[in-house]
């Protein structure tokens, strides 16, 4: 009878033990559900609260940016370092809380700079090796990857429309944005207008400067005003080219909520830049002066002197040249410790 009657009993059991499994399965899905959406709205709440900080406070910390600026001057005595009157920047800026070392060339040519010299994976041990160099050097200021690419190139023949330049394709940008990306590096898209103006190329790189990690660098020595060819004299910039560039980048910042944007202008000779004093500090942009000479140390350093320490604007760059700064005695290139004791620090440095 007890047999028989579990017999009976069991088809029953059996469907009770399948409800009751069915309904703790759908209770622990439930559950992971419930937690799941919980942790998005926490997530989505710290993102809100991050935004509204922002909108509170849209710039740096005021008084830790006045301390690190006056740090990179050094010391400096003669009242030009640090740059009066230079606005707090924007939330996100990257000067002068990291130090950016940046890897400089072209994808078409191993002569112009070793971002093109060498497949992707050895530059990047290369740059790598750079940026621990400079980590250790200055504990103080992380130092942070960056691909520096000339994106209009300058060159000898007139092309189709008498610019004397080249503009990149798309897909070559592409792959340099692919290559940062592998280490999380920032990105700069370098101009050479040659017989072309800022005006004419800086809006067809809109697209990419709209993304938060693309930069800008300009190069008056390649600006050709006169209708000369590039690379038969030294061409110029003056403070309306550079004020045109600054302010595109502003409105691109405003109008796309980004973080500031760099800018970097190379320089060697006093005519390259013509009326520094008029050009415009904003925000939204920080302005990079890049002592692009090569040579020897001392003649290195001696250009700095004249033409970046000289004629204040904001932030200083120092350009490095593995092949041309070793060609003469005492055939070496400057170390980060030697460079770190310049007034003003640079806190932008450029490998070519």
């Amino acid at each position: 009878m007890i047999k028989r009657s579990l017999l009976k009993a069991t088809p029953v059991l059996f469907f009770f033990l399948i409800f009751y499994s069915s309904c703790n399965s759908s209770i622990g899905q439930a559950a992971n559900e419930t937690a799941e959406v919980d942790s998005l709205s926490r997530l989505d709440s710290i993102e809100k609260a991050e935004e509204e900080a922002i909108l509170k406070n849209p710039f740096v910390d005021s008084n830790l940016y006045r301390k690190q600026v006056l740090a990179l001057a050094n010391g400096d005595t003669t009242g030009k370092w640090p740059v009066k009157n230079q606005p707090i920047p924007l939330a996100g800026a990257i000067l002068p809380a990291k130090r950016i070392i940046a890897y400089y060339g072209n994808l078409y040519s191993k002569r112009m700079g070793i971002l093109g010299e060498h497949p992707p994976e050895l530059m990047l041990e290369h740059l790598d090796a750079e940026i621990k160099r400079w980590n250790e050097a200055d504990s103080t200021t992380e130092a942070i990857p960056a691909l520096h690419y000339i994106a209009v190139v300058a060159q000898g023949s007139e092309g189709r429309d008498g610019k004397y330049r080249n503009r990149m394709p798309d897909s070559q940008i592409d792959s340099v944005l692919s290559i940062a990306k592998m280490r999380n590096a920032l990105v700069f898209l370098d101009i050479q207008v040659a017989l072309s103006t800022i005006e004419d190329e800086l809006p067809r790189l809109e697209k990419y400067l709209k993304l938060p990690h693309v930069h800008l660098g300009i190069d008056p020595e390649f600006s050709m005003k006169d209708g000369s060819k590039p690379g038969k004299k030294i061409g110029s910039f003056n403070a309306n080219d550079i004020n045109y560039a600054t302010e595109y980048l502003q409105k691109l910042v405003q109008e796309n909520n980004l973080p500031p944007k760099v800018l970097v202008v190379h320089r060697f000779t006093q005519a390259m830049v013509k009326n520094y004093s008029d050009i415009k500090l904003r925000p939204e942009v920080q302005f990079v002066m890049d002592m692009d000479g090569w040579g020897p140390p001392e003649l290195k350093k001696g250009t700095y002197r004249h033409f970046i320490h000289k004629e204040p604007v904001e932030f200083t760059g120092f350009k490095l040249f593995y092949k041309n700064d070793i060609k003469n005695p005492p055939n070496r290139m400057l170390t980060p410790e030697e460079l770190l004791k310049l007034k003003p620090i640079p806190i932008y440095i450029q490998y070519q």
